[in-house]
């Protein structure tokens, strides 16, 4: 789930939940990368990449295995210490998007995983633009639900009217264009990749109860959607262990060369 940089307490909640955060969320397949390269042309590795958004360091540590020199980027107190915690050896600054710690064109690759939502773009956007090399990539991505997943949507639908979102227009918001870059200056690539994992339904709840509409609501409402959707939940997968099904939604654009 997304949302607008207009909602400031749940871009903050995160904090609050880094750890849960960080045993749980999904990471991302290695497709992916491959499909940044690709679209980027060139590797990640001996490139010089800011991660923006960085959190608990899921991405970074992904792209820091491929042979990129990392900088992650991360405001938060709660989800820099995780990120510190898990990847000690990798840089850490702290900051966001819409002001970034970087020198003008020191940068092959800018990534943000699940955390381009969180800027304004209007500052973002030429944020990004300053601080890649000409040449350099904007990479974004999501994982986001696939709604033909008859599970998966039948869930979307208990969430949404628990907690009055409408699930499929903030997945919508996630791979429009004009939304990733309201100013129109960039031309962005598309991709999608599914993928899936396996785990435990606790894993599984505690995902989803990481997420910032979770944060942001009472504990005794959480715990009541949370409980109801364990018996949900066991009655499509009596074993106890969950199969989660993503779509990682991938923006790429592509600063211009002289």
């Amino acid at each position: 789930m997304t949302a607008s940089p207009h909602h400031p307490a749940r871009a903050r909640s995160f904090d609050s939940a880094a750890a849960q955060y960080a045993a749980n969320r999904p990471s991302y397949p290695a497709q992916l990368l491959d499909e940044i390269e690709e679209l980027a042309g060139r590797r990640f590795a001996g490139a010089t990449v800011g991660d923006v958004g960085a959190g608990t360091g899921i991405s970074t540590r992904l792209m820091h295995d491929r042979g990129a020199n990392v900088v992650g980027v991360e405001p938060g107190d709660g989800m820099a210490a995780e990120f510190r915690r898990a990847l000690p050896d990798v840089p850490l600054v702290r900051g966001d998007g819409n002001s970034l710690p970087f020198r003008d064109a020191c940068l092959d690759f800018l990534t943000y995983a699940q955390s381009w939502h969180w800027t304004d773009p209007h500052r973002a956007v030429p944020e990004a633009l300053r601080v890649l090399r000409p040449g350099g990539a904007l990479a974004l991505w999501w994982n986001t639900t696939p709604y033909d997943v008859e599970w998966l949507a039948a869930q979307a639908l208990r969430l949404g009217r628990h907690f009055g979102v409408d699930v499929a227009q903030e997945k919508d918001r996630a791979s429009r264009t004009d939304l990733a870059d309201p100013t129109g200056t960039l031309t962005f690539a598309r991709r999608t990749v599914r993928w899936s994992r396996r785990v435990p339904l606790d894993t599984h709840l505690a995902n989803i109860g990481s997420h910032s509409v979770f944060l942001v609501d009472t504990r005794e409402r959480t715990t009541a959607f949370l409980t109801a959707e364990r018996a949900h939940l066991l009655a499509e997968f009596p074993d106890g262990a969950v199969e989660e099904t993503y779509d990682v939604t991938l923006l790429l654009a592509r600063r211009p060369t002289p």
